[in-house]
């Protein structure tokens, strides 16, 4: 009786989950978003100030002091609410491209996505390559079209352009009366109501009415008959281009429900997460190398997708999140760390409200929680009740851009180190040796990460370096089955090999001429451009 109480227990939990992301590109008004939904959930009570620096409170997603000063995001955030009985775990991912590996690992551990669109700017590069990681692995996808209060593309067009650049389907269900300084509100299509804007209100900027009838006299009472006309004829227009809108379809990856607001003024924020906690998929399975784990095994399972040192600076602790995918999850249990072949028990697992960690006694599938780590962990490890599984990793891609680290206070070296060592072991970029003079190479995806490293190892570790520039081209990681033959061709390219953190040997090419020149002179190696090989 007991088994089966605690089975129907868990069950129920993992039904009221939703894990989900929050991805865009920069500007776009993801982190405001975020706000909104926690201001919606009761998880804060005031919005902060994200853009102004004149302002102290920041947002609340917004934890690390050069988020604060550059008013970025640049590290996923995970706040965790509950909404009509639903818990909501959020990810607030990094918009800005040169921290876009942080977003494609996080995108690992939801199970669904909101992605937020600029109506002035519409697609961006960056929502183009975050999309592409989504359809790898079917990820249902809602859209959320921002800033309404501004004068905006035609909303027909940015579907369209959403539909052609993203290659995906879309439904609305809700949309937009008027624009800019003549936005009237929006009509709910999934609902059937109309929201009215206020905007000298921005703590309750719209009231909504139940309207089950485009065609009812109220909507020109509310809104005026030239608005009325025009939204009646672009609802028949959404009627008749569009597909019905299909949970199924959703949810697997075939069409996504478009939704228009403008987060600021807190405007379709409520319809977006009401549709959002009814539709959005309850914590999905996840492949390991060994089979496919459901969120219904009772085996407890769970993967390492990001660790972050001193979320505190006061504690220089250091954090990793794991993402629960089976069974329960309980403090001071024994757990085995798959990749380490030992047994850990965590005393103080915390649940995330940003930068806020509250202690918990256990967590289930869907959740995330942050543990403490000694520097055991790395990103894709794998924590299970004892099997021995791993779930397929996260790899690391190689980077695009790379700087020597010259060291400026030689009496700080062990603090660099570390530093160098726990920064990278965040993600935030990867640390190369190089074999013939032991010179230190970090590898990023983008420039804005040096600044991010250099600020950090001087807030958090109080080590100062330099970065110099390498002309390099890529870092491929090198393997052959032929142990003689990768033995000779790291002798032979000496000045060009280098070791990663895992002593895992390093090519690093110059230019495209000479990565292509070693290749086909060496078909027994194979060269790798993603560490997971």
């Amino acid at each position: 009786m007991q088994a089966y109480f605690f089975k129907m227990t868990t069950l129920q939990e993992i039904e009221r989950r939703r894990t989900f992301g929050i991805i865009s590109h920069p500007d776009a008004g993801k982190t405001t978003l975020t706000e909104k939904l926690l201001l919606f959930g009761g998880a804060i009570q005031t919005a902060g100030a994200v853009k102004s620096n004149k302002i102290k409170k920041h947002a609340t997603s917004d934890f690390m002091e050069i988020e604060k000063q550059r008013g970025i995001s640049v590290a996923t955030s995970v706040m965790g609410f509950e909404y009509k009985n639903k818990k909501i775990n959020l990810l607030d991912t990094p918009g800005h491209e040169d921290f876009a590996e942080d977003t494609y690992r996080t995108l690992t551990a939801v199970d669904s996505v909101i992605m937020v669109i600029d109506c002035v700017k519409g697609v961006e590069p960056q929502t183009r390559k975050l999309l592409e990681v989504c359809r790898m692995r079917n990820t249902p996808v809602i859209v959320f079209i921002n800033k309404l209060d501004r004068e905006g593309r035609d909303p027909f067009d940015l579907l369209d352009e959403i539909e052609k650049e993203l290659k995906i389907k879309v439904r609305p269900l809700s949309w937009p009366i008027g624009m800019g300084k003549q936005f009237k509100g929006v009509y709910s299509l999934y609902e059937k109501s109309l929201i009215l804007f206020d905007a000298g209100n921005k703590q309750k900027p719209e009231s909504s009415l139940k309207i089950d009838d485009v065609n009812a006299p109220e909507i020109e009472t509310n809104i005026g008959a030239r608005f009325a006309e025009k939204l009646r004829e672009e609802v028949e227009i959404i009627e008749s281009v569009y597909p019905q809108f299909n949970p199924a379809e959703y949810l697997k990856g075939n069409i996504s429900p478009v939704f228009f607001g403008s987060a600021v003024n807190n405007f379709g924020v409520r319809e977006l997460l009401d549709c959002f906690v009814d539709i959005a998929p309850v914590p999905q399975s996840r492949e390991t190398e060994q089979r496919e784990v459901q969120p219904t095994d009772k085996d407890f399972s769970g993967f390492v997708f990001k660790i972050h040192a001193n979320i505190d600076p006061k504690h220089r602790d250091r954090i990793a999140f794991l993402r629960i995918c089976s069974g329960v999850f309980e403090r001071n249990k024994n757990y085995f760390h798959v990749r380490e072949n030992r047994q850990l028990k965590f005393s103080n697992p915390t649940a995330f409200m940003a930068a806020e960690k509250n202690v918990i006694d256990e967590a289930f599938p869907g959740d995330i929680i942050g543990l403490y780590d000694t520097g055991v962990f790395k990103i894709g490890d794998t924590l299970t009740e004892g099997s021995k599984e791993s779930f397929k990793g996260i790899p690391s891609f190689s980077p695009e851009i790379f700087r020597y680290v010259n060291n400026t206070d030689p009496m700080k070296t062990k603090q660099l180190n570390k530093g160098l060592e726990q920064l990278t072991d965040e993600g935030v970029a990867q640390l190369f040796t190089k074999t013939l003079n032991n010179r230190k190479i970090l590898g990023t995806v983008g420039a804005l990460q040096f600044e991010v490293i250099q600020h950090r190892l001087k807030s958090e570790y109080g080590a100062s370096c330099t970065f110099e520039n390498i002309n390099l081209y890529k870092a491929c990681w090198i393997s052959s089955i032929d142990k003689n033959k990768l033995k000779s061709f790291i002798q032979e390219k000496s000045h060009h090999m280098a070791i990663d953190k895992d002593n895992k040997p390093v090519f690093l090419a110059e230019s495209a001429w000479s990565l292509q020149m070693a290749q086909e002179k060496n078909p027994e190696i194979a060269f790798h451009f993603k560490s997971e090989f």
